[in-house]
């Protein structure tokens, strides 16, 4: 059972949650006096993952109508995962994710609690905000403010320091993939779901072409943007912009793929690219900053 909801809560989306507060610990050393201990790191890094685990978990319980529109084949929607009990599981997740916080600096404590009230507004009663892509953009965007500011206040002990540049433009940019590259690529593939279950995406209420064409341009965008600022502000993040620049020309050209008759495989290639893009850009980000 726990292998079932680790695959409903996403592999994927769990390793990257890791790796974004892993890149906020790394890229905060600058201006950190003391290197952070390595236990510590790894004791926050688990309790900011349990934290997106409870959150995707509960997120599986309630999609689980739309997913089975979709086709999807993670556990619940396919019938393998009972509901209640990945309910259950997401409860105790989330009250450990506190739990591992309390010899921690103290504001962690509040930073993975405010992402689990993030979770909830996401997804639960009475009105989800992932009802509507501009409800889903701006949990994303707390959300990934509240993970780099997760792994900043471990490296810094909590202490009062100035945030790295390095480390702003860094969480800027991704928080900008998310929510403008990431956000219509979901969209994309998860359309029939979404409308039948009466949400107001981009794709639902503006249609596929319009959806595409925005994600395009925002990948686009942010290369140009991200290259800019290396070059104004003097970060060293060139290997960042050239990961960055890859990922954009994969969700481009996936993106130029029609997806309305397609397989459910075919239809989440942006997504795909989206989420590839994340991993490499951090990896990137982590082996530069080591």
């Amino acid at each position: 059972m726990l292998a079932m909801c680790v695959a409903e809560a996403r592999p994927a989306v769990l390793t990257v949650s890791a790796m974004r507060f892993l890149t906020g610990v790394v890229l905060a050393l600058p201006v950190t006096a003391v290197a952070p201990e390595p236990l510590k790191v790894l004791q926050g890094a688990a309790a900011w993952v349990l934290s997106i685990f409870a959150i995707y978990l509960f997120n599986g319980v309630t999609d689980v109508a739309g997913d089975r529109v979709n086709g999807s084949a993670r556990p619940i929607a396919r019938g393998a995962l009972d509901p209640g009990s990945a309910l259950f599981v997401a409860g105790v997740a989330a009250v450990l994710s506190l739990a591992v916080t309390l010899d921690l600096p103290g504001p962690m404590t509040l930073i993975v609690g405010a992402n689990l009230v993030l979770g909830y507004l996401y997804s639960g009663p009475p009105v989800p905000l992932k009802g509507s892509s501009g409800g889903t953009v701006a949990v994303l965007v707390l959300s990934g403010l509240l993970s780099y500011l997760g792994g900043f206040t471990l490296a810094a002990g909590g202490q009062a320091v100035g945030t790295p540049v390095g480390l702003l433009v860094f969480a800027a940019a991704s928080i900008y993939w998310m929510t403008l590259v990431g956000v219509p690529a979901k969209d994309l593939s998860d359309c029939e779901g979404d409308a039948a279950a009466g949400r107001r995406t981009v794709v639902v209420t503006r249609g596929e072409r319009a959806c595409r064409w925005f994600m395009s341009v925002a990948a686009s965008v942010l290369v140009v943007a991200l290259f800019a600022a290396v070059l104004l502000l003097g970060v060293e993040l060139v290997w960042v912009v050239v990961a960055t620049a890859v990922g954009a020309v994969a969700v481009v050209g996936a993106g130029r793929v029609r997806l309305g008759g397609g397989t459910r495989r075919e239809q989440r290639r942006p997504y795909r690219a989206f989420m590839a893009t994340q991993h490499l850009v951090h990896i990137t980000a982590l082996i530069s900053g080591i």
